[in-house]
């Protein structure tokens, strides 16, 4: 059957808008996780607070990657690679969202710790926001980019970040018991290191769904323990 022109170029526009709209809300999540890494580092309230707002902002933009995906698939009714990429940009941008999240949960324990003398012990997350923020831009890249060999790097990368937020929480318990007068900023510390920890969980979901949509396989659940 033969597809009018106009019909072709109407789709390919839709589909690259819905492609340009979860690129959008990764780069407003990357502001964002920017924003409350600063804010906590540096004690800055207010970019505490821009991230805390700027979620609306990414929370919207997913609401329009999955109306848009309907949308796509109601009037276009399309198969195979193109509707692989369809549904990968709508699982994609809820992942995407939940990394934004984690960032106004890391933002909002900054504000309680910036009212506090600082803790020098906050610097030893400084390895786990590095790692996180590695993960999260090579989570975009391998989705922009189709890159499926960076995408299958980032599972076992979550492994490390895993580790490292055991090792934190190990050393904050034991900070604890040597200054349990400052109980309440380790406890905010260890569950920003929990946000983290997070973070690589959604950057490993964000690689998998770039693997599903350039190549149709499904590495979800796929890596066994290693006793």
């Amino acid at each position: 059957m033969n597809v009018p022109r106009h019909t072709l170029g109407t789709f390919d526009a839709a589909m690259t808008a819905l492609r340009n709209d979860v690129l959008m809300m990764a780069s407003l999540t990357e502001r964002n996780f920017q924003n409350s890494t600063r804010g906590l580092i540096e004690r800055d309230d207010d970019a505490c607070t821009v991230a805390i707002a700027d979620d609306e902002e990414i929370d919207l933009l997913e609401v329009q990657v999955d109306r848009a995906g309907v949308d796509i698939i109601m009037r276009y009714q399309p198969v195979a690679n193109d509707l692989r990429h369809i549904v990968a940009a709508m699982k994609y941008s809820v992942n995407v969202e939940r990394v934004a999240d984690q960032s106004v949960s890391i933002a909002r324990r900054a504000r309680k710790l910036n009212v506090s003398p600082p803790l020098q012990q906050l610097h030893e997350l400084d390895g786990m926001f590095s790692f996180a923020a590695a993960m999260f831009k090579d989570a975009v890249r391998c989705y922009a980019d189709g890159d499926l060999d960076l995408a299958r790097t980032l599972k076992m990368r979550d492994r490390e970040l895993d580790a490292m937020n055991g090792e934190i929480a190990e050393r904050f318990v034991l900070h604890i018991q040597k200054a349990p007068e400052f109980v309440q900023g380790f406890l905010n510390l260890i569950f920003i290191a929990r946000a983290l920890e997070r973070i690589g969980d959604q950057c490993t979901n964000m690689a998998e769904d770039a693997i599903y949509a350039y190549s149709a396989e499904d590495i979800r659940h796929t890596l066994k323990k290693v006793e």
